[in-house]
Protein backbone atom coordinates (compact mmCIF):
# COMPACT_ATOMS: atom_id res chain seq x y z
CA UNK A 1 0.00 0.00 0.00
CA UNK A 2 1.39 3.37 -1.05
CA UNK A 3 1.20 6.28 1.37
CA UNK A 4 -0.23 9.37 -0.30
CA UNK A 5 -2.18 11.37 2.29
CA UNK A 6 -0.17 14.46 3.38
CA UNK A 7 -0.79 13.85 7.08
CA UNK A 8 0.28 10.23 6.78
CA UNK A 9 3.43 11.24 4.89
CA UNK A 10 4.25 13.83 7.56
CA UNK A 11 3.73 11.28 10.32
CA UNK A 12 5.98 8.77 8.59
CA UNK A 13 8.58 11.52 8.16
CA UNK A 14 8.59 12.33 11.88
CA UNK A 15 8.76 8.66 12.86
CA UNK A 16 11.39 7.89 10.23
CA UNK A 17 13.68 10.70 11.36
CA UNK A 18 13.36 9.57 14.98
CA UNK A 19 14.19 6.00 13.96
CA UNK A 20 17.28 7.06 11.99
CA UNK A 21 18.54 9.12 14.94
CA UNK A 22 17.92 6.29 17.41
CA UNK A 23 19.48 3.58 15.26
CA UNK A 24 22.35 5.78 14.10
CA UNK A 25 23.30 6.68 17.65
CA UNK A 26 23.99 3.01 18.45
CA UNK A 27 26.62 2.56 15.72
CA UNK A 28 30.36 3.11 15.99
CA UNK A 29 31.73 5.07 13.04
CA UNK A 30 35.18 4.66 11.48
CA UNK A 31 36.67 6.91 8.79
CA UNK A 32 39.63 6.80 6.45
CA UNK A 33 40.36 9.88 4.31
CA UNK A 34 43.05 9.68 1.64
CA UNK A 35 43.06 13.48 1.79
CA UNK A 36 42.16 14.83 5.26
CA UNK A 37 40.89 18.06 3.66
CA UNK A 38 37.84 16.28 2.20
CA UNK A 39 36.58 15.34 5.66
CA UNK A 40 33.28 17.27 5.95
CA UNK A 41 34.17 18.29 9.50
CA UNK A 42 37.45 19.81 8.26
CA UNK A 43 35.82 21.37 5.21
CA UNK A 44 33.11 22.77 7.48
CA UNK A 45 35.77 24.78 9.31
CA UNK A 46 37.90 25.73 6.30
CA UNK A 47 35.02 26.83 4.08
CA UNK A 48 36.03 24.49 1.25
CA UNK A 49 33.00 23.08 -0.55
CA UNK A 50 32.47 19.73 -2.22
CA UNK A 51 29.91 17.58 -3.95
CA UNK A 52 29.66 14.54 -1.67
CA UNK A 53 28.51 11.37 -3.41
CA UNK A 54 27.47 8.11 -1.77
CA UNK A 55 25.62 5.12 -3.14
CA UNK A 56 21.87 4.89 -2.61
CA UNK A 57 22.07 1.67 -0.59
CA UNK A 58 24.04 3.23 2.30
CA UNK A 59 22.21 6.54 2.62
CA UNK A 60 21.40 5.83 6.28
CA UNK A 61 25.10 6.40 7.08
CA UNK A 62 25.27 10.08 5.99
CA UNK A 63 21.62 10.55 6.94
CA UNK A 64 22.70 10.27 10.56
CA UNK A 65 26.33 11.35 10.61
CA UNK A 66 26.28 14.29 8.17
CA UNK A 67 22.82 15.70 8.85
CA UNK A 68 23.86 19.36 8.87
CA UNK A 69 21.87 22.30 7.45
CA UNK A 70 24.71 23.17 5.05
CA UNK A 71 24.53 19.69 3.49
CA UNK A 72 22.03 20.04 0.63
CA UNK A 73 20.88 16.69 -0.67
CA UNK A 74 19.21 15.87 -3.98
CA UNK A 75 16.05 13.78 -3.49
CA UNK A 76 14.32 12.23 -6.46
CA UNK A 77 10.90 13.27 -7.76
CA UNK A 78 9.89 9.61 -7.94
CA UNK A 79 6.84 8.51 -5.93
CA UNK A 80 8.72 7.69 -2.73
CA UNK A 81 10.70 10.92 -2.84
CA UNK A 82 8.30 12.89 -0.66
CA UNK A 83 8.61 10.35 2.15
CA UNK A 84 12.41 10.55 1.96
CA UNK A 85 12.20 14.36 1.88
CA UNK A 86 10.07 14.41 5.01
CA UNK A 87 12.65 12.26 6.81
CA UNK A 88 15.89 13.96 5.72
CA UNK A 89 14.58 17.51 6.15
CA UNK A 90 13.70 16.66 9.76
CA UNK A 91 17.15 15.21 10.25
CA UNK A 92 18.58 18.60 9.33
CA UNK A 93 19.51 18.45 5.64
CA UNK A 94 18.71 21.05 3.05
CA UNK A 95 16.65 19.40 0.28
CA UNK A 96 16.43 19.85 -3.49
CA UNK A 97 13.89 17.73 -5.40
CA UNK A 98 14.68 16.11 -8.72
CA UNK A 99 16.86 13.40 -10.28
CA UNK A 100 18.80 12.47 -13.38
CA UNK A 101 15.69 10.72 -14.73
CA UNK A 102 12.88 13.09 -13.75
CA UNK A 103 13.12 16.77 -12.97
CA UNK A 104 16.87 16.39 -13.21
CA UNK A 105 17.78 19.49 -15.22
CA UNK A 106 15.68 21.71 -12.95
CA UNK A 107 17.12 20.13 -9.81
CA UNK A 108 20.69 20.42 -11.01
CA UNK A 109 20.15 24.07 -11.90
CA UNK A 110 18.70 24.70 -8.45
CA UNK A 111 21.62 22.97 -6.80
CA UNK A 112 24.07 25.18 -8.72
CA UNK A 113 22.36 28.20 -7.17
CA UNK A 114 23.23 26.95 -3.67
CA UNK A 115 26.97 27.38 -4.03
CA UNK A 116 27.05 29.92 -1.18
CA UNK A 117 25.12 27.65 1.17
CA UNK A 118 27.49 24.78 1.88
CA UNK A 119 28.06 21.37 0.37
CA UNK A 120 25.96 19.40 -2.10
CA UNK A 121 25.11 15.71 -1.61
CA UNK A 122 23.94 13.20 -4.22
CA UNK A 123 23.28 9.49 -4.61
CA UNK A 124 24.67 9.18 -8.15
CA UNK A 125 23.17 5.73 -8.80
CA UNK A 126 19.64 6.72 -7.72
CA UNK A 127 16.73 6.64 -7.87
CA UNK A 128 16.44 3.50 -10.00
CA UNK A 129 19.99 2.36 -10.61
CA UNK A 130 21.69 0.41 -11.93
CA UNK A 131 23.22 -0.33 -8.54
CA UNK A 132 26.59 1.39 -8.01
CA UNK A 133 26.43 2.97 -11.47
CA UNK A 134 27.36 6.66 -11.37
CA UNK A 135 25.26 8.84 -13.68
CA UNK A 136 26.78 11.79 -15.51
CA UNK A 137 24.71 14.37 -13.63
CA UNK A 138 27.18 14.46 -10.74
CA UNK A 139 30.02 15.43 -13.12
CA UNK A 140 27.81 18.13 -14.68
CA UNK A 141 26.97 19.46 -11.22
CA UNK A 142 30.64 19.62 -10.29
CA UNK A 143 31.51 21.38 -13.53
CA UNK A 144 28.85 24.04 -13.06
CA UNK A 145 29.53 24.71 -9.36
CA UNK A 146 33.30 24.29 -9.32
CA UNK A 147 32.98 21.90 -6.36
CA UNK A 148 35.23 18.81 -6.58
CA UNK A 149 33.51 15.44 -6.16
CA UNK A 150 34.23 13.30 -3.11
CA UNK A 151 32.84 9.84 -3.88
CA UNK A 152 32.78 8.07 -0.51
CA UNK A 153 32.50 4.34 -0.01
CA UNK A 154 30.44 3.32 3.03
CA UNK A 155 29.55 0.02 4.67
CA UNK A 156 27.79 -1.46 7.67
CA UNK A 157 28.83 -4.73 9.28
CA UNK A 158 26.50 -7.52 8.14
CA UNK A 159 23.50 -5.24 7.58
CA UNK A 160 19.99 -6.32 6.77
CA UNK A 161 19.37 -5.80 3.06
CA UNK A 162 16.13 -5.08 1.23
CA UNK A 163 15.14 -6.98 -1.90
CA UNK A 164 15.32 -3.78 -3.92
CA UNK A 165 17.37 -2.71 -6.95
CA UNK A 166 20.05 -1.24 -4.66
CA UNK A 167 19.90 -3.93 -1.93
CA UNK A 168 19.24 -1.12 0.52
CA UNK A 169 21.16 -1.50 3.80
CA UNK A 170 19.67 -1.28 7.28
CA UNK A 171 22.42 -1.50 9.89
CA UNK A 172 22.11 -3.81 12.86
CA UNK A 173 22.10 -1.90 16.18
CA UNK A 174 25.39 -1.62 18.06
CA UNK A 175 27.54 -2.60 15.08
CA UNK A 176 30.40 -0.75 13.36
CA UNK A 177 30.12 1.34 10.21
CA UNK A 178 33.03 2.38 7.98
CA UNK A 179 33.61 5.15 5.46
CA UNK A 180 36.53 5.36 3.03
CA UNK A 181 36.88 8.63 1.13
CA UNK A 182 39.26 8.83 -1.84
CA UNK A 183 40.79 12.03 -3.12
CA UNK A 184 38.40 14.44 -4.81
CA UNK A 185 37.81 14.41 -8.56
CA UNK A 186 38.11 17.87 -10.12
CA UNK A 187 35.87 18.53 -13.13
CA UNK A 188 36.84 21.43 -15.42
CA UNK A 189 34.38 24.31 -15.66
CA UNK A 190 34.41 24.08 -19.46
CA UNK A 191 34.07 20.29 -19.57
CA UNK A 192 32.54 18.95 -22.79
CA UNK A 193 30.54 15.73 -23.03
CA UNK A 194 33.63 13.54 -23.41
CA UNK A 195 35.36 15.16 -20.45
CA UNK A 196 32.24 14.78 -18.32
CA UNK A 197 32.14 11.11 -19.23
CA UNK A 198 35.80 10.65 -18.33
CA UNK A 199 35.18 12.29 -14.95
CA UNK A 200 32.04 10.23 -14.40
CA UNK A 201 34.00 7.02 -14.97
CA UNK A 202 36.74 8.15 -12.60
CA UNK A 203 34.22 8.96 -9.85
CA UNK A 204 32.54 5.59 -10.36
CA UNK A 205 35.86 3.74 -10.21
CA UNK A 206 36.94 5.52 -7.01
CA UNK A 207 33.56 5.01 -5.36
CA UNK A 208 33.48 1.31 -6.15
CA UNK A 209 37.03 0.79 -4.92
CA UNK A 210 36.32 2.78 -1.75
CA UNK A 211 33.13 0.78 -1.16
CA UNK A 212 34.95 -2.54 -1.47
CA UNK A 213 37.62 -1.27 0.92
CA UNK A 214 34.99 -0.10 3.43
CA UNK A 215 33.16 -3.44 3.20
CA UNK A 216 36.36 -5.37 3.85
CA UNK A 217 37.45 -3.02 6.63
CA UNK A 218 34.16 -3.10 8.54
CA UNK A 219 34.26 -6.89 8.78
CA UNK A 220 37.52 -6.64 10.75
CA UNK A 221 36.09 -4.22 13.34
Amino acid sequence: MKISHPLAIRTVGIAGAALVRTLGSTLTYHFRYLDPQVDPAVARQSGTRYVYAFFHEVMLFPAYFWAWPEMHILISDHRDGELITQVVSRLGFGVVRGSTTRGGARALREMTLRIDQGHLCVTPDGPRGPRRKVHQGVAYLSSKTGFPIVGAGMAFKRPWRAKSWDRFCVPRPFTPAACVAPRAVHVPADADRDTLEDCRREVEYRMREATLEAEAWVETL
